[in-house]
């Protein structure tokens, strides 16, 4: 029997938070221009605050705390929003099936956090400032990589959309060591490291690829989604296959 996938199966959660991302981004025409510049810099996610800056820069000290939650929000232009958007359909999608609204707002918001400082440990002191749900979406991406290859083992992607709970969750140690999940993560960091060269990025400066948060929201999904996880069934591990002599 031929089976057909569903392709429109978007949790409500993904599109409320995919309308909130648009609604915001095209708010910020909306505001008297001295607002506007204010709200951005409170927003953003600079590393000088960090480093002695805070007082200086709008938002102050609270800014330490809060803007590593809002710049997740923030949006440079409609491409970019569009790009974190698909990406969010496609991996935030079979979170938010598997582990609830909660968990998923919880957890893609947890990756974005770290993804920030990971950007900050490698550019401590940077005025720059840092936009955007990409970590967020990393991390989301890292997540669905403990229980992706599981489903094609028990018969297909399918289960992602229909049935993403019945997907026994791969160990982070069987993770850390499976090809395929080694493999896909290599490919993710080598398409970063790409980008901050601008390589294959048309019309984008490799300056303005914040590659850190990328793979630190990544890698924070990977070691991190067994802790969100509804269910903790873990896949079981594929035998080691021994040669026995056969004796006729």
């Amino acid at each position: 029997m031929q089976r057909h996938e569903p392709l429109f199966n978007v949790p409500n959660s993904v599109l409320v938070v995919i309308a909130l991302l648009f609604a915001i981004h095209f708010s910020w025409g909306l505001m008297p221009p001295d607002f506007e510049s204010w709200l951005f810099a409170a927003g953003a996610f600079i590393p000088s605050r960090y480093a002695g800056e805070a007082d200086l820069l709008p938002g102050g000290w609270v800014a330490m705390f809060t803007s590593p939650v809002t710049y997740q929000l923030m949006h440079g232009d409609l491409m970019h929003i569009m790009f974190n958007s698909l990406w969010l359909l496609a991996f935030g999608g079979a979170v938010a099936l598997r582990v609830g609204t909660l968990r998923f707002l919880l957890f893609s918001v947890v990756c974005g956090v770290i993804a920030a400082f990971a950007f900050l440990a490698l550019n401590w002191g940077m005025r720059a400032p840092v936009i955007g749900a990409s970590g967020a979406v990393a991390g989301l991406m890292g997540g669905t990589m403990r229980f992706l290859f599981v489903a094609l083992d028990l018969g297909g992607i399918w289960r992602l959309r229909e049935a993403p709970r019945s997907i026994p969750l791969m160990s982070l140690h069987d993770a850390l060591g499976d090809k395929r999940v080694i493999a896909a993560s290599l490919v993710i960091v080598a398409i970063n490291l790409l980008a901050f060269l601008g390589v294959g990025v048309a019309g984008v400066e490799g300056s303005s690829i914040a590659w850190e948060s990328h793979i630190g929201g990544y890698m924070a999904g990977l070691m991190l989604f067994g802790w969100f996880d509804y269910r903790k069934p873990h896949a079981p591990r594929k035998p080691d296959l021994k040669v026995v002599p056969t004796i006729h």
